[in-house]
């Protein structure tokens, strides 16, 4: 199975298919997306590390034990995925066996992607990281100045069913320890019922967790139709121009949607979009708020999410890598508490019940017959 975007293609993978991917750097998301299929290999058109940035998704993959090929860049075309998706392909002494539905064949030759070479191109993105945050920074200055009025004027007003008035907000996106971070507070989100709003495939990853999303934003280009079709409210972030590719993918379904343009990414839309509706508390789950993590969604900048950030001020509150900050510990301690705790109603109710005294006074009777 072929796609130039990987999260389209792991919609499509199972554990007996070859992956094709064009993705330079793969991250880490992407690398458990494809290990959530079984696929057992993975050719990438581009580097799996270019050496721009550590890129964890072909260490995890290889860790993992799935085979790791790149395509020589003489034989790497941008139309090889369209061509080579569906066919039935076996990979061989090095060399990608493709037979088309027509009967055609052809060998492509691999290169087999170790972890030294992967350790090598790691060693040599961590030495250029200094330059590297130079330029993104550089980057995200530059933007800011050019988009700090379009961020300090409001958003399209929507006439929402969803009431987000003095209400706590969670904001999901689908980055990293999303499903840990959620899981972590489950409790809290029982106990508070705030508004859900799931960011694309956010959605999806708080269904996976057994919670309804009220709100699902985004370009719709990573979420389900099952997510769409839950019930949740729907808006598709547009560009600033008004154009907005996602609300067809809405209206195929029979779907009402709101369109909402505005710049910056889907999940900054989101976060003030509960500003502005007088969230009390906005909580994020899964967002992308350092380089590395917005230099794997291919962005060289994060001007927007600065601006919007700086905005809602202490409103928000990121709880990304929340499950890392503290792990519940069981003790000896605590476990003798709770037995005795449990066993103090039972014998309370063997010294006042006559009944109870009776049946425990027979089955210590019958303990004894059995022992002796």
């Amino acid at each position: 199975m072929a796609d130039r975007r990987t999260k389209q293609l792991c919609k499509r993978l199972g554990c007996d298919h070859i992956a094709l991917i064009d993705h330079p750097d793969v991250d880490e998301m992407a690398a458990l997306a494809l290990l959530d299929t079984g696929v057992q290999a993975v050719i990438n058109l581009s580097p799996y590390m270019t050496g721009l940035y550590p890129a964890e998704g072909a260490r995890k993959l290889l860790s993992a034990g799935v085979a790791l090929y790149e395509i020589p860049a003489e034989w790497s075309a941008p139309k090889l995925t369209d061509e080579l998706d569906g066919c039935r392909a076996w990979i061989v002494n090095g060399c990608l066996h493709v037979y088309s539905a027509a009967g055609d064949s052809r060998v492509i030759p691999l290169q087999s992607v170790t972890e030294e070479q992967v350790q090598a191109k790691w060693r040599q993105a961590t030495d250029a990281l200094d330059e590297t945050l130079s330029r993104f920074i550089d980057n995200t200055l530059q933007y800011a100045l050019q988009e700090k009025d379009l961020f300090l004027k409001p958003l399209c007003s929507l006439d929402l069913r969803t009431k987000m008035d003095n209400r706590h907000v969670i904001v999901v996106v689908r980055g990293k320890h999303y499903r840990e971070d959620l899981q972590t507070l489950h409790s809290y989100i029982r106990e508070y019922r705030p508004v859900l709003i799931g960011v694309d495939g956010g959605a999806d990853a708080l269904m996976q967790n057994g919670y309804k999303p009220d709100l699902i934003v985004g370009d719709m280009d990573s979420v389900t139709d099952k997510a769409l079709l839950c019930g949740a409210e729907i808006v598709v972030h547009a560009f600033s121009d008004g154009r907005a590719p996602g609300k067809e993918r809405v209206e195929r379904l029979g779907l009402d949607c709101h369109v909402l343009p505005a710049p910056g990414t889907s999940e900054d839309v989101a976060m003030l979009l509960a500003f502005e509706k007088n969230a009390e508390l906005i909580v994020t789950i899964g967002t992308h708020t350092s380089m590395i993590d917005f230099l794997e969604k291919g962005r060289k900048g994060m001007a927007s999410t600065l601006l919007v950030r700086t905005r809602i001020g202490t409103k928000l509150i990121d709880a990304k890598g929340v499950n890392q900050l503290y792990q519940p510990r069981w003790s000896w301690k605590l476990w003798g508490w709770c037995v005795a705790a449990m066993l103090t109603p039972i014998t309370a109710a063997l010294a006042i019940n006559p009944v109870a005294r009776h049946a425990a006074q027979m089955l210590w009777t019958q303990w004894r017959t059995w022992s002796f």
